[in-house]
């Protein structure tokens, strides 16, 4: 049984060039939440209070599938920063990452083409040397099951490596199982299928004791 997830950054990675006189660093880190990221956009402005710009982006869940995306230009001209900067994010299939590139103005304007080409290099360079580890979205599963369905149930755990985190003895035996969350309907199935529909499979939160 095979598993699946999406890439996310295993560290900070923080990276700087200079265009035309002007400062780019590009800072970049792992944020599970938009309340993460938005910490972490305060903590670049906080280290950089004298910086002309903080232009940001973040995908702060799933890379294809979350409502927790945000961006902003930061003053500079709308649509230069933080727009190409959240295409960026969105296109390299990366989940829970927020970027910060801050700016200290040189002196010399850049345009809005060359503003969009500064922000999204910097994204850019701090993306390719961004370390990354793949995130499964774990779920919970409570089989119970008659006391003559156990040992069959064990053995499937082990063959599919699936974590057997507790186990519950009374009138029946109850599981508690953890598993990617993509496979939650097929193991439903294959438990129905193992104990001839004896099984009664319920799922529960991640945070629950055990």
């Amino acid at each position: 049984m095979s598993s699946e997830g999406y890439p996310i950054p295993a560290g900070d990675v923080r990276v700087e060039q200079e265009i035309k006189r002007s400062r780019f660093i590009g800072t970049l880190s792992h944020a599970d939440s938009r309340q993460a990221a938005e910490a972490f956009i305060a903590q670049i402005r906080e280290e950089h209070p004298q910086a002309s710009h903080n232009c940001y982006a973040f995908v702060a869940g799933e890379p294809d599938n979350t409502p927790a995306v945000g961006m902003s230009d930061d003053g500079e001209p709308r649509g230069t920063a933080g727009k190409p900067m959240l295409a960026i994010l969105k296109h390299t299939g990366v989940g829970e990452v927020v970027a910060v590139v801050t700016r200290y103005f040189g002196g010399t304007k850049l345009g809005t083409g060359g503003l969009v080409r500064a922000y999204s290099g910097t994204l850019q360079l701090a993306l390719g040397d961004t370390p990354l580890k793949t995130k499964i979205e774990l779920c919970r599963l409570r089989a119970t099951v008659p006391y003559h369905c156990e040992g069959a149930l064990r053995r499937f755990a082990q063959t599919e490596g699936i974590e057997l985190l507790d186990i519950h003895y009374s009138d029946s035996v109850s599981l508690l199982l953890q598993l990617p969350a993509s496979q939650a309907s097929e193991v439903n199935a294959q438990l129905a299928n193992i104990t001839n529909g004896a099984a009664t499979v319920d799922r529960q939160p991640l945070n629950a004791d055990n």
